[in-house]
């Protein structure tokens, strides 16, 4: 069973290449799950306007990752109108679909992480209990937090803030490994030049 890190990006393009990456995310999770492949989303950076993300981290598990990764991974270009500039000429939009081996990432060590205790408040900076079960997360290393109060438990915000900071550190991970090998998906302009591994003609 293979299992890898794929990263959308829209690199630095327009509204319209944020548009591309949530469209793209759901094209590739119905494809994933009628291929029986498991996309979970680790990460999603979300952009200036409505349904639309300067990058998506997913976590995919599957028997099929080879042929599933081949369609996707490289530059995929879509062609359409622009959803937010009606006048807009433009019609081609491009993204980079990238793939990383889980086992590329360093390993994930609790030791990293502090753990701060704090009363949960609700709306209005009202304190929900007297009880401090909110719990703050920080990965020391690269300063990474996530704050969980979800629960009434202390114990089970620790395991939520456990949870949902190793994703956020997996996908600071993944970008600064993507930034190492692909450096022309960070600048827009070559990323247009590229070669197209996909082309989707659909709405944004």
């Amino acid at each position: 069973m293979q299992k890898l890190i794929i990263q959308i990006t829209s690199g630095k393009g327009p509204a319209e290449c944020c548009r591309a990456v949530a469209r793209t995310q759901q094209l590739m999770l119905a494809q994933a799950q009628q291929q029986k492949i498991n996309l979970e989303i680790l990460d999603r950076v979300e952009a200036e306007g409505t349904d639309t993300f300067k990058s998506v981290t997913v976590t995919a598990e599957g028997k099929n990752l080879d042929s599933f990764v081949e369609e996707w991974q490289g530059t995929v270009q879509w062609i359409s109108p622009s959803p937010f500039r009606k006048q807009h000429k433009r019609k081609n939009w491009f993204i980079g679909v990238s793939v990383l081996p889980l086992n590329e990432l360093p390993e994930w060590k609790e030791a990293e992480v502090k753990y701060e205790t704090c009363r949960a408040s609700g709306p209005g900076g009202q304190n929900v209990n007297k009880v401090e079960t909110a719990v703050r997360g920080t990965h020391l290393p690269s300063g990474i937090q996530v704050l969980a109060m979800d629960s009434r438990s202390q114990l089970e915000n620790k395991k939520l803030c456990l949870q949902r900071l190793q994703a956020k550190v997996m996908a600071w991970q993944t970008e600064k490994l993507i930034v190492q090998q692909q450096q022309q998906w960070l600048n827009h302009h070559q990323l247009e030049r590229g070669n197209a591994v996909k082309t989707i003609r659909q709405p944004l």
